[in-house]
């Protein structure tokens, strides 16, 4: 089959369509001529299979000449045309001549036929089998369709319930052995129709998109071929009605091989669900009031059948909006109802963030049943895709309100259904957009339309909440920031200034109290010898006062010297472990340094610890700092404490101190600085 596609695509045009032309002809005049002999209902199938199969595949293969699916289709169409002109010669009252051979070979390529349909449903929807294995199973059938095919074509295993009226042509010995082995062989058939059920159900299972839809269009036709084929039997007692709809199903194989981007599948299974649950009810509803009336009470059957009509004139549409609302179900999943979608919205003002449009995105989805939902934030003039659901967005540049729906067909998505673009407006001032986009076919319904209002005013509720958080903590960093620098000019005031003072007058205290030694005053040269004394230790007192409110080393050599020197000063041992690989912001390092060396001034001052563990490393959401020690515990931040005052500039920073301090069980202090 690849080979003579290959062949095919290498061939010129001309050559192409003549080969077409060909099949095509064939396969009518034998469909033509065998309808001209006259009308078998038994036979009628495989004359609509033979026209269906061939008229699908030949379109495929013109399309798409290297898809396999589409040789199959001809191939198979070709069998039948074959099958069904042989049979209706062969059951053509006269007989006509060579009525036996052609009748013959109008019955024994049957199980060639079969296979043929099983592996096309393995193959579908590109042609290729899902494995390997499967592939030994699709020749384990044509082995056995093989053996089946010659089986038929030697004895007349299959003659009887054909109606042929000339014989079998061959008189081969073993006809009763045949016939009894036949009895297990024909679930032959059936194997056939399970792979190929077996590979339809696995591949939905797998795949997911656009595959998914177009094996919906085969699931669905083949769905419906069956239950018209039970129903047929069981009413009719035959499976003609199902076997005359059976050319439908190369009809929607090929809507899903070729137009599955133009049509979908969805809405006709709804509208299917939808009428044939209001048909099973009604009529066994009607059925049951006319019975089941007519034996409780002796009245006319016009009235039982008035009262009938009654009844279910009045439970139509309950059950009509019971049985849409069940088939939207079974479709397009559970959607939450208007008071579950404000429940989930209401429940996501508590997610973080930067997962707080995602969750508005999904709720909206979920509420309307939508196939996709974009969340643009901005003024009337640039907004941005935010959040999207079910997959993010990527990278889009802004667009206007009023350019939005150009946007969304030709920057985010291509083609497909009309986008429904609902504006987020507070206090008249544009915050955003939302954009939903339904299943084909199925528009907005009223109530949906004000749902959607309702969670676009929501929306623009948390919007607003989002950039007032973001400007307090703005205003927060600024305020911190300007702390630093206020701590940066008092340290650089001190050093350059007050301490370069103090410096230069303990040097001249120095040189007089050396004067006074020499001169013999031994009284002024021990005062003057005190006064410098207690002049240097003033002077380390203001240097540990300036290095407090900024160290220099931090500025000048990072973080990891600046608690090294922290470490070196402290009152108690310090095991420190500080894995930075380059500078941070100056904020993040300032941050850090006063977090860590407060923890170790406080443990030393007041849990009577005997070590202090301090850990920072950098890591993929920020800088992850956790100081401990094995202290007395009990530390509880109170308004205008060390411990608030750390907790407010780690907040804004937008983290959070996290503080465990069970009474005698030490203390243990972690945040995570983000570094973004």
């Amino acid at each position: 089959m690849a080979a003579a596609a290959n062949a095919y695509e290498e061939a010129p045009p001309a050559a192409r369509e003549a080969g077409l032309g060909v099949v095509a002809l064939v396969v009518a005049v034998l469909v033509g001529y065998g309808w001209h002999l006259g009308f078998h209902l038994a036979n009628a199938h495989n004359g609509l299979i033979a026209a269906s199969w061939t008229a699908v595949g030949l379109y495929v293969v013109r399309m798409r000449p290297r898809h396999r699916e589409g040789w199959l289709f001809v191939a198979t169409g070709v069998v039948h045309a074959v099958m069904f002109f042989g049979r209706q010669y062969g059951l053509h009252e006269g007989p006509l001549p060579a009525a036996s051979w052609l009748g013959w070979v109008g019955v024994w390529p049957l199980p060639l036929a079969i296979a043929a349909f099983g592996w096309m449903l393995m193959a579908f929807p590109d042609g290729r089998l899902l494995s390997r294995r499967w592939l030994g199973a699709a020749w384990g059938m044509a082995a056995v369709a093989v053996a089946m095919a010659t089986a038929s074509a030697l004895w007349p295993v299959e003659y009887d319930r054909t109606g042929l009226v000339a014989p079998h042509p061959f008189d081969v010995p073993g006809a009763a052995a045949a016939a009894r082995a036949w009895e297990y062989a024909q679930f032959g058939y059936l194997l056939f129709q399970a792979l190929g059920t077996a590979a339809i159900v696995i591949r939905l299972r797998r795949t997911g998109g656009d595959e998914a839809r177009r094996m919906r269009w085969l699931t669905f036709a083949v769905v419906m071929d069956l239950l018209i084929l039970a129903t047929g039997v069981v009413i009719l007692g035959s499976p003609v009605p199902g076997l005359l709809v059976l050319p439908l199903v190369p009809v929607a194989a090929a809507f899903g091989i070729l137009r599955h981007r133009l049509y979908d599948i969805d809405p006709v299974i709804n509208k299917t669900i939808v009428v044939g649950a209001m048909l099973l009810l009604i009529t066994a509803g009607y059925v049951a009031l006319v019975v089941g009336v007519g034996g409780l009470v002796p009245v006319e059957e016009r009235w039982r059948s008035l009262f009938a009509t009654a009844v279910v004139a009045v439970v139509f549409e309950p059950l009509r909006r019971r049985a849409q609302r069940l088939a939207d179900r079974l479709v397009y999943g559970p959607r939450a109802t208007p008071y579950e979608a404000l429940s989930r919205l209401s429940a996501q003002l508590t997610a973080a963030p930067e997962e707080l449009l995602d969750g508005i995105a999904a709720t909206v989805a979920s509420a309307l049943g939508a196939r996709e939902v974009v969340v643009w934030v901005g003024d009337e003039a640039c907004m941005v895709p935010r959040a999207g659901w079910p997959h993010p967005v990527g990278r889009v540049d802004p667009a206007p309100l009023s350019g939005l729906h150009h946007a969304l067909h030709h920057g985010l998505h291509h083609g497909g259904p009309r986008w429904h673009v609902r504006p987020i407006v507070d206090q008249g001032t544009a915050r955003g957009a939302i954009a939903v986009r339904k299943p084909p076919g199925e528009p907005l319904t009223a109530a949906e339309e004000r749902l959607l209002t309702d969670l676009v005013a929501q929306t623009g509720l948390v919007i607003v909440q989002q950039e007032q958080a973001q400007q307090l903590q703005a205003a927060a960093r600024r305020i911190v920031s300007a702390e630093d620098a206020a701590r940066r000019r008092l340290e650089r005031d001190l050093h350059d200034g007050v301490q370069l003072r103090l410096v230069t007058l303990g040097l001249e205290l120095g040189a007089l109290a050396e004067q006074a030694k020499e001169s013999g005053d031994g009284l002024l040269a021990s005062r003057a010898k005190d006064a410098r004394a207690h002049l240097l230790e003033a002077t380390a007192d203001l240097r540990e006062l300036a290095r407090g409110l900024h160290p220099m080393v931090l500025a000048q050599d990072g973080l990891e010297a600046a608690l090294a020197a922290v470490a070196d000063r402290s009152a108690i041992p310090v095991r420190l472990r500080v894995s930075v690989a380059s500078r941070l912001p100056r904020e993040i390092e300032a941050t850090a340094y006063y977090l860590v060396s407060e923890s170790i001034t406080n443990a030393a001052r007041h849990s009577a610890a005997s070590v202090v563990t301090a850990d920072v490393t950098i890591g993929g959401d920020g800088l992850r700092i956790v100081v401990t020690d094995d202290g007395r515990g009990g530390a509880r931040p109170a308004a205008g404490s060390g411990l608030q005052g750390l907790a407010d500039r780690v907040a804004a920073l937008g983290a959070r101190l996290e503080l465990d301090s069970p009474a005698g069980g030490g203390t243990r202090l972690r945040t995570v600085l983000p570094c973004g």
